[in-house]
């Protein structure tokens, strides 16, 4: 008599952890790693200062205070001392550790959603497709091409959630599970304060019997307005709001017309979702359970956008923009995409090899092609340890390695934006400190408004930088005890005329010890 082996659970665990290593270097592989770009110029500088307090001696104000609150830079340091590699390694690990544990809470929660194999998997790639897309007018992606300690608070969220969400099929969660979710949300925050809080706010939304309080839409806007935050907040000084104007981000009557599509249409269809998943009967769709999640991320959506114009329209609440209750809709959107990448498996895909290929290699060229239409010139990934073919960057390696630690540099406020340049923050880069820039700085001053006087005064004393002569580089040395300067040499890159190049006689007028095509650094006495 022939008989059947059971699968064990642990071969079943090992298929699902490879299917999702795979996953996670498909995603890597489109949508590309780079270091010390974008955010990571907050973060990396506050991991080299963790593993070398004489680093930043001038400015360290302008990325630890938004850094102190959280543990993503003691984890990567200790990682650092632990197993005796490189920051970029550690750095790259910890990169690939969260997306691995982001598409892993995906695919826990489209277990709850989806029975059937094929929609999970078609769930979880779609969000492995979509890491790189953008979350409305928040400047959020699902998640970044660099390691952020939002990834991992995302993943730490999603684990929460699938401890509460089969609360919306009437079952009512244990202690067990309240526990796991109570770890779960404090480890998110300990890593990164604000996404525990939209996290904490989805969980609430979730297991929250809003049949009780029918209509909920009015009783929750009247709360809102009814709150008397200006009691709270005084007025930004005219400093902060200098710094609060650089983020078109947090003010919603700034952001472009499809910018504002991209806060109702998901409204819309998850509203459409939640009706059509009452009608349908799938043995592979959980109807219940996706019906009313998509219901409660419409309420969701609808009160954080309601709490937005609140906050962003008054210029009496202003110091609370950058607050920005628009980036709930970050888990929004990674909910909906989950909700209709499983709905194409069950219903689209199948078994239909050819579909999964047109859907998905489709979707990888054009997030790919983003992607290197966004940094043209850096490898799309940057390697620990490789060349990343990035002219500024080779800069920043030499500023860090024929430099003292204490040296203090000045860069045009707007050369994280040049043409070239790619978005690569110079202090996490070069481990060496820098005056304010206008680009990343102000989102620190934006949190921390004691320091706004202080950046005020260095990006005001750098007004028409690009128009400098060698006398204002030594008044910047007499003012701030600068003594070195990164410039954009001519011709290096395409510069539009707000960008426009440091001129040829003030680089041949100072010492210059390194120079590239497009980057020269030069000592200021």
């Amino acid at each position: 008599m022939e008989t059947v082996q059971a699968k064990s659970p642990e071969m079943g665990y090992l298929r699902v952890a490879v299917y999702l290593l795979l996953l996670t270097v498909a995603a890597i592989a489109i949508h590309g790693y780079h270091l010390g770009i974008e955010d990571q110029a907050i973060y990396l500088p506050a991991i080299r200062f963790d593993l070398d307090h004489g680093l930043y001696p001038h400015d360290s104000e302008f990325f630890l205070p938004q850094t102190r609150p959280t543990l993503i830079d003691e984890l990567v340091a200790s990682t650092v001392r632990a197993r005796h590699i490189s920051v970029e390694q550690a750095v790259f690990g910890w990169h690939i550790v969260s997306i691995f544990l982001i598409l892993l809470g995906c695919w826990r929660v489209s277990k709850i959603l989806f029975p059937g194999e094929k929609a999970r998997w078609a769930a979880v790639s779609l969000i492995a497709g979509l890491l790189t897309i953008p979350v409305t007018g928040t400047a959020l992606y699902l998640a970044d091409q660099h390691l952020h300690p939002r990834a991992l608070a995302t993943a730490f969220i999603l684990f929460a959630t699938c401890e509460l969400l089969p609360s919306l099929a009437g079952q009512r969660p244990g202690a067990r599970r309240w526990a796991l979710a109570a770890m779960w949300v404090t480890l998110a925050t300990v890593i990164h304060i604000q996404m525990a809080f939209f996290g904490t706010l989805l969980l609430i939304f979730i297991v929250f019997p809003w049949r009780l309080i029918f209509p909920w839409e009015r009783v929750a806007m009247a709360a809102l307005i009814g709150t008397p935050l200006h009691t709270l907040f005084q007025p930004g000084s005219a400093e902060w709001r200098e710094a609060a104007m650089t983020r078109s981000q947090h003010y919603l009557l700034r952001w472009e017309w499809y910018e504002w599509v991209g806060i109702f249409a998901p409204m819309a269809m998850l509203w459409g979702l939640s009706i059509l998943a009452r009608k349908i009967e799938s043995p592979g769709f959980q109807s219940q359970i996706v019906g009313r999640l998509c219901r409660r991320l419409a309420y969701l959506a609808i009160v954080a956008f309601v709490g937005a114009v609140i906050i962003t329209t008054p210029a009496r609440f202003e110091r609370l923009t950058p607050y920005q209750p628009m980036r709930a809709f970050h888990l929004i959107y990674l909910s909906l995409f989950l909700i209709i990448g499983g709905l194409l498996g069950h219903y689209v895909l199948k078994n239909k090899v050819w579909r999964w290929l047109a859907l998905f290699l489709s979707l990888a060229a054009g997030m790919f092609y983003a992607q290197r239409d966004l940094f043209p010139a850096t490898r799309h990934i940057e390697w620990p340890g490789a060349t990343t073919g990035n002219q500024w960057v080779d800069a920043f390696d030499w500023v860090r390695l024929h430099t003292p630690t204490d040296s203090f540099f000045v860069l045009d406020p707007h050369y994280i934006s040049y043409p070239g340049e790619d978005y690569h923050g110079f202090r996490g880069l070069a481990e060496r400190g820098q005056m304010a820039d206008r680009d990343k700085d102000p989102g620190v001053v934006c949190l921390f408004p004691a320091i706004a006087h202080t950046w005020h005064e260095q990006v005001t004393a750098l007004d028409g930088f690009p128009e400098f002569t060698a006398a204002d580089f030594h008044r910047l040395h007499q003012q701030f005890g600068v003594d070195w300067a990164v410039l954009a040499k001519p011709g290096g890159t395409k510069l539009d005329s707000e960008h426009r190049p440091t001129a040829s006689a003030v680089i041949s007028s100072l010492e210059c010890p390194y120079q590239n095509r497009s980057v020269a650094v030069c000592r200021i006495r």
